[in-house]
């Protein structure tokens, strides 16, 4: 059987990342394959990678929140599924770091399906009116299990017209403790951000805030025309010593607020490998601090570096609370992905707070599993509620969730029932309906859409949906799921090769090798 075992990960995210002290060395080959026991910490709700000591066999004290599966929900029961969306595409990086890099299958809870099939573009329909995205939908057998179907939706916003972008203010929050030192950490953030310099306009500003022992400001409110002067800003960058990240965080408010562009795009980018170590530290003070800063309309945008030390949970937690998203960045080809390909995603809100609710009919469903998504589902009650944060999906972005189901058994041909609810006979080619609440990204009041899922929905592309299907597909594999059946990664890679369509970038041809360099080190 190809099971994962619990082993150790480089992960860039956009976010908080683990505590200093990482060299970000690569693990000894000799201890490939090995499993790891995985901790319980002090909160309950996380996993760790123990260290293996000061001889970089192992990373040591990478976090990640505990996922438990979602499992089959009978619609008769619970015939609601709510969640909050999630655009996020750490995961994804992070496992092809594990793989690629450190030649080991990732931890079970580093995988989460969400932020992998998140990662990859599909050739989903745009809106053509004033709503922010279009609902796209697919229903075909499923994969792995000849018994039940598959339910594909996707998001998808109107792609980035960069003349029509609103001017940006921002101000690169950046972690320069000692444990950033390393080629992969502070030497590949500083190139990561020249690239996105070179895409900012006269119009945009931008300000610098360092923090390690203490926080500063190194540069303050520069026009984005003035290149040279951004540069020599970020290349004056040392690392070294301890990480007082709240201190920062509060700095970089402050200086975002007094540089702060009424209709534009006003986002801080926190760009770190540590835990903030020094002053505020404490996740829940963290969640607090970025919960009240937020409410000044400023966003949050999370980059992770490095390896070794890596909190994974912190820097989704923050980056969630700060109504932002994050990304981990392992190479220079993801920072060019992350700031430049898809630059309006990453800076450029549509919608905030956006949440999904599936209401599945009793008539054709008799039980669904939502796959992924695990740590963003809300109570059913949550959904109209608009003091509830939810997820934000920026310009460019699209959502893909994936629901497997089981079809309701054909109905004994007998007499027509007395009492049988005659507000259904009409709903017979329904399968679900899809509710969408959302929010203008200055707005505080919610907008509602609605969409009916038809069983022979089909207004997705089929190439595009057997894609997604090896995506979840290996998803589970590394996870060693219970619903994976006798599924196989050979089986993944040659309907991936059938499915990869038009891949100009190459994202579909890399996930195909990862999948062959992980069928070796089962």
């Amino acid at each position: 059987m190809y099971r994962l075992k619990y082993l150790s990960l480089t992960v860039l995210v956009l976010g908080i990342v683990g505590c200093g002290g990482g060299d970000g060395s690569t693990p000894d080959s000799s201890r490939r394959g090995s499993p790891v026991s995985v901790l319980p910490v002090a909160t309950s709700v996380a996993s760790s990678v123990p260290s293996a000591g000061m001889d970089g066999a192992l990373p040591n004290n990478e976090e990640y929140a505990l996922i438990h599966e979602n499992e089959f929900k009978d619609v008769a029961t619970s015939p609601l599924s709510t969640f909050s969306i999630d655009v996020d595409t750490a995961s994804y990086s992070n496992i092809r770091r594990y793989i690629s890099l450190n030649h080991q299958l990732p931890p079970i809870d580093a995988v989460r399906t969400e932020e992998m099939l998140n990662y990859f573009n599909y050739k989903y329909g745009e809106p053509n009116s004033t709503e922010p995205f279009k609902v796209n939908k697919y229903v075909g057998k499923t994969l792995w299990n000849e018994d039940s179907r598959l339910i594909q939706i996707g998001l998808q916003t109107k792609k980035v017209d960069f003349e029509k972008l609103p001017h940006s203010n921002l101000v690169f929050l950046l972690d320069v403790s000692g444990s950033m030192y390393a080629n992969n950490k502070l030497p590949l953030l500083q190139d990561s951000l020249k690239l996105l310099i070179q895409e900012l306009r006269e119009e945009d500003t931008v300000s610098i805030v360092v923090y390690a022992g203490s926080s500063g400001l190194v540069l303050n409110k520069a026009r984005g025309d003035e290149k040279g002067k951004i540069i020599e800003a970020i290349d004056s960058l040392r690392a070294g010593g301890s990480t007082a990240g709240g201190a920062g965080i509060e700095l970089a408010y402050k200086v975002a607020l007094e540089s702060f562009i009424k209709d534009g795009n006003n986002r801080i980018i926190l760009a770190t490998d540590g835990d903030f170590n020094v002053g505020v530290s404490s996740q829940r003070e963290l969640e607090d601090l970025i919960e009240e800063k937020r409410k000044s309309g400023i966003y949050l945008t999370v980059l992770g570096f490095g390896m070794g030390n890596y909190n994974d949970t912190t820097a989704e937690t923050l980056a969630d609370k700060g109504n932002g998203n994050y990304a981990y960045i392992d190479n220079l080809l993801e920072a060019k992905k992350v700031l430049v390909t898809e630059m309006g995603g990453t800076l450029y809100t549509v919608a905030k707070d956006v949440k999904i609710q599936v209401e599945f009919n009793p008539l054709n469903v008799s039980s669904y599993r939502l796959i992924g998504y695990e740590n963003r589902e809300l109570e059913n009650e949550d959904f109209n509620d608009d003091k509830k944060d939810a997820g934000e999906i920026g310009m460019g972005h699209s959502v893909t969730v994936l629901y497997e189901i089981k079809m309701t058994p054909e109905a004994p041909k007998v007499d027509p029932l007395k009492y049988q609810d005659v507000n259904l006979t009409g709903l017979k080619d329904e399968l679900a309906t899809v509710k969408i609440r959302y929010k203008e990204p200055d707005a505080n009041s919610s907008i509602l859409l609605s969409n009916v899922i038809h069983i022979d929905e089909k207004n997705i592309e089929k190439g595009e949906f057997d894609f997604v299907q090896t995506i979840a597909g290996f998803s589970m594999i590394l996870r060693d799921s219970k619903y994976r059946a006798d599924l196989t990664i050979n089986q993944l890679i040659e309907l991936a090769k059938k499915s990869k369509g038009d891949d100009k970038e190459g994202y579909r041809a890399g996930f195909i090798e990862l999948m062959k360099e992980a069928k070796g080190l089962d």
